[in-house]
C-alpha cells in the first residue's frame, strides 16, 4: 500500500517567491537499501524509523522533530527520537545509531554531528537500514544512501550577494562567525564559502574556512576579513565569537553568522559595544524567530531553509521504500535532494531575488 502524504507534507511541497523549485520526490524502482538490501516490508509490527539530530537547543532541530512526528503519526510509522547533548556531540549520536540497528529499524534520519558518526552509519547500512542525512551531508558519501538538505553553498551565496549590494561600494570589514574550529563539517564550510563567493571574494580552497586573502576586492569595493571564530551554533558562542573579533577590529561593519542563534549573540556583543550603527548581520536558517529578527532590524537578511520538509520527506521516503521498494533520487545536477532556500529581507536589493518577512513568516518554522 502506498499511503498518501500527510496534509502538512503536501502544503510544504508548494514553495513561494524565490524559493528554489522542488518537485515531488522522484523514485526509481527496486533499488537496494543500504548495503544489506531493502528493509523487509513483510515484517511484523510498524515500520521503525530513528530520527537523530544534532541537539535540541536549536529551534531548527526542534522543528525537524515536530515534522517527523507529524509524518510518522499520519503514516503509522514508529518514530524513535535522539539528539546530541550539544552541537558536535558525536558519541551520543553513535549510540543512537547502534540502538536503531539493535531495534531492527527500517531506516535512520540523521543530522550528523561530525565525521566520527559516519563509521556507525556505514555499519547501519551494512545491517540493511536505509540511511538519510538531513541538512548536513556527510564527509563520506558512502556513509548514507541519500541526503535531503538545503543547498548550503547557495544559501551562503544569497546572503553574500545581498550584502555586497547593500554595501553599495563601501569598504566591507568582515567578521565570520562559523560553527567549528576543531572539525570540518560541510554545512559550516559551504555556508561560509558561499557567503564569500556571493560577495565576489576569491576563495582559496572552497573546502576550507579561513584561508582567503585577508584583504582585497569584492564585487563592489574593498574588503578586509578580520577573522573567523567558532560559535558552536549557539547564542552564547556567537556573542563570545563577536567579542573576540571586535577586540581585533572595532570597525567591523559586516557579520556573517552560521545560523540565527549565533546571529542573536553576535548582535548583542555589538550592541553592548555601541557598534550597531550601519552594522550588517546576515545569517542562514529562516526560523520564525529569525524572521522576526529580520523584521526588527537585528538581522539584515537570512536564507530560509525548511527543516520540517526535510524530516517529512525523510519519513515518507523510508515508508515508501518499505511499502513499494521505491527509493528517492538526488535533484538534477546535484549530489543530494534539494529542499529549497529563499532569501528573506525587508530591504530588497536590485538584482537579488528575495521575499519579505511577511511572506517568510507564512512559511517559517519554530
Amino acid at each position: 500500500m502506498n499511503r498518501t502524504a500527510p496534509a502538512a507534507f503536501r502544503r510544504r511541497m508548494i514553495m513561494a517567491g524565490s524559493l528554489t523549485a522542488v518537485a515531488a520526490l522522484a523514485f526509481t524502482g527496486c533499488a537496494s537499501a543500504g548495503s544489506g538490501g531493502s528493509p523487509d516490508a513483510a515484517g511484523d509490527g510498524p515500520i521503525g524509523v530513528s530520527l537523530i539530530v544534532k541537539t535540541t537547543t536549536n529551534p531548527f532541530f526542534v522543528a525537524m522533530q515536530e515534522g517527523a512526528e507529524t509524518a510518522a503519526e499520519d503514516l503509522g510509522v514508529e518514530l524513535t527520537f535522539a539528539a546530541g547533548k550539544e552541537d558536535g556531540d558525536e558519541d551520543t549520536q553513535i549510540q543512537a545509531v547502534e540502538n536503531a540497528i539493535s531495534k531492527g529499524d527500517a531506516g535512520i534520519l540523521i543530522t550528523p554531528n561530525g565525521p566520527a558518526v559516519e563509521d556507525a552509519l556505514v555499519k547501519a547500512r551494512d545491517a540493511g537500514l536505509y540511511v538519510i542525512a538531513l541538512d548536513t551531508p556527510p564527509a563520506d558519501p558512502e556513509s548514507v544512501d541519500i541526503t535531503f538538505a538545503t543547498d548550503n553553498f547557495l544559501a551562503g551565496q544569497e546572503i553574500g550577494r545581498w550584502t555586497a549590494a547593500k554595501l553599495g561600494g563601501e569598504k566591507a570589514t568582515i567578521a565570520l562567525v562559523d560553527l567549528f574550529d576543531d572539525k570540518v563539517v560541510s554545512v559550516d564550510v559551504n555556508r561560509d564559502q558561499g557567503f564569500l563567493d556571493g560577495m565576489g571574494i576569491d576563495l582559496a580552497d572552497p573546502a576550507a574556512n579561513g584561508d582567503e586573502e585577508p584583504t582585497g576586492s569584492y564585487s563592489g569595493g574593498d574588503y578586509e576579513i578580520v577573522g573567523n571564530e567558532a560559535s558552536q551554533g549557539a547564542e552564547d558562542g556567537g556573542r563570545t565569537a563577536a567579542e573576540t573579533l571586535l577586540s581585533k577590529n572595532p570597525d567591523i561593519n559586516v557579520v556573517y553568522t552560521i545560523n540565527e542563534p549565533a546571529a542573536y549573540g553576535a548582535y548583542e556583543a555589538f550592541k553592548a559595544a555601541g557598534a550597531t550603527d550601519d552594522l550588517i548581520v546576515v545569517s542562514v536558517d529562516g526560523g520564525c524567530a529569525g524572521v522576526d529578527a529580520v523584521a526588527e532590524g537585528i538581522i539584515g537578511a537570512t536564507s530560509q531553509q525548511y527543516p520540517v520538509k526535510m524530516a517529512e520527506l525523510g519519513v515518507q521516503a523510508i515508508f515508501d521504500l518499505v511499502e513499494t521498494g521505491e527509493v528517492p533520487e538526488n535533484s538534477e545536477g546535484l549530489d543530494f535532494f534539494n529542499t529549497g532556500v529563499a532569501l528573506v529581507t525587508d530591504d530588497a536589493q536590485d538584482g537579488v531575488e528575495s521575499i519579505d518577512t511577511a511572506e517568510g513568516g507564512e512559511i517559517c518554522w519554530g
